[in-house]
């Protein structure tokens, strides 16, 4: 097996983790949205230390010397913590508003509006200088197309239901989560970033668990697997063979692999939990799907780049 098809089998069994992943959100629900989201993101920060050891251990075998002065560690370290800390904070919000309005929606609906971070990215960050093809703006309106078929009902006006609403927000907010971790990211070590980010957000997640919920350690226990596949499985596990993966795979390959996470929700959805969507549903999911497809894909200068690399 080559290491492009063993990456991209990767990429797929990623994609399928994140997607199921919104069947274990949904029934972890029922505990309560600080509950679930604490406990389970803590546990990825956790699931990633042995993973960072191991990466480590490997480097140093690899460059056994660090030729870096202590003020560049120092610095380098600083700038780490504070990038886990910000990722963290975003991530914490972003996660809080669609583990809250999946509560009130379908595992399918919610991957699917989830996924319009991807259309969403490119329009905020115009805000950072960078331009936007016009391609991105068709994706705009097909993704807004697909999202009042998906979400509006034939005949109820204009007005979205509360669970799909908190969800649209969060793919926001996942947007400003994506921003930050592109600023961070080439200047940190990533895996490191993530585990910091993890644990941040997990022990707010906690805190505010204790403060605005009542935790049943029994209700806790009987929603181990949810909780344990969020976790472990989500963000652990998920996020290294990402990284592993991405090694070997074509960058824009790789981002039109994942985006098949919402697909999985779908499904996952329907064979789990016994969800269904109309046809109304069934062609808005397809249209928000073409717009994220379309927004991954280069444009010509970036081929050009490419190729030129």
């Amino acid at each position: 097996m080559s290491k492009r098809l063993k990456s991209d089998g990767l990429l797929l069994l990623t994609a399928f983790i994140w997607g199921s992943a919104f069947v274990a959100q949904k029934v972890g629900a029922d505990i309560g949205t600080f509950t679930y989201n604490g406990i389970r993101t803590f546990i990825g920060g956790l699931v990633l230390i042995p993973v960072i050891l191991f990466l480590d251990s490997r480097s140093k075998k690899k460059n056994p010397i660090d030729n870096r002065s202590a003020s560049d560690k120092a610095a380098e370290k600083k700038l780490l913590i504070i990038g886990g800390l910000c990722c963290g904070l975003a991530l914490f919000i972003a996660s809080t508003l669609q583990q809250y309005g999946i509560g009130f929606t379908t595992a399918g609906k919610a991957g699917f509006i989830t996924s319009l971070y991807a259309v969403i990215v490119p329009i905020m960050s115009i805000v950072l200088g960078k331009k936007v093809r016009p391609i991105v703006w068709l994706c705009v309106l097909c993704g807004a197309c697909g999202l009042y078929l998906l979400c509006i009902p034939k005949g109820s006006g204009f007005h979205l239901q509360m669970g799909d609403l908190f969800v649209l927000i969060c793919a926001f907010a996942f947007a400003v989560h994506i921003l930050v971790i592109d600023y961070f990211s080439p200047k940190v070590n990533g895996v490191k970033m993530s585990c910091i980010q993890f644990l941040f957000a997990g022990a707010i997640g906690i805190v505010c668990m204790f403060i605005f919920e009542n935790p049943d350690i029994s209700a806790i226990m009987t929603a181990w697997l949810p909780i344990v596949y969020g976790g472990v499985f989500s963000c652990g596990i998920a996020y290294t063979l990402q990284i592993v993966a991405q090694a070997d795979a074509d960058p824009t390959e790789a981002s039109l692999i994942l985006c098949l996470e919402s697909v999985f929700s779908v499904i996952t959805g329907a064979l789990i939990l016994g969800e269904s969507m109309d046809m109304r549903g069934l062609l808005g999911c397809a249209l928000i799907f073409g717009a994220v497809i379309v927004s991954q894909l280069p444009s010509k200068s970036e081929k050009l780049q490419a190729k030129g690399n």
